[in-house]
């Protein structure tokens, strides 16, 4: 099974697991599955440290690549098509790394690992939680 891990998730994942559902842990955790995490989870939290929001997780960032390979990710470029995508999505939640989140989800045949209610919206996510 393919996993997108939805931000809160990456860093619940890194920093507090136990506050991970036990399917979330095990989906994540089980090396059959192929765990991505996406670029703009990256700009999301790099983001959020900038103003103020997640002023505990500077290491994360500076460490973020080598933290992302240890949890057995592989990190998911933002593409032109993903773009596309998310830009057209019929939904009214506008916060762009969810759209982006939801698009990649879509468009790479992957679960979205997420507690977000609001990707119930849309259809065409599967989420696992």
């Amino acid at each position: 099974m393919r996993l997108i891990l939805d931000t809160h998730a990456l860093l619940w994942a890194l920093t507090e697991p136990e506050r991970l559902s036990p399917t979330a842990r095990e989906g994540i955790a089980d090396r059959a599955n192929e765990l991505l995490v996406s670029a703009v989870s990256a700009w999301e939290i790099s983001t959020k440290v900038r103003i103020g929001k997640l002023p505990n997780v500077q290491p994360l960032v500076d460490n973020y690549s080598r933290l992302v390979a240890r949890l057995g990710a592989t990190a998911l470029p933002v593409e032109e098509h993903h773009a596309l995508f998310a830009g057209a999505l019929d939904w009214s939640h506008r916060d762009p790394f969810d759209r982006m989140l939801a698009a990649q989800a879509v468009l790479e045949n992957a679960r979205l690992v997420t507690l977000d209610s609001a990707f119930g919206e849309l259809e065409a996510v599967r989420s696992l939680w």
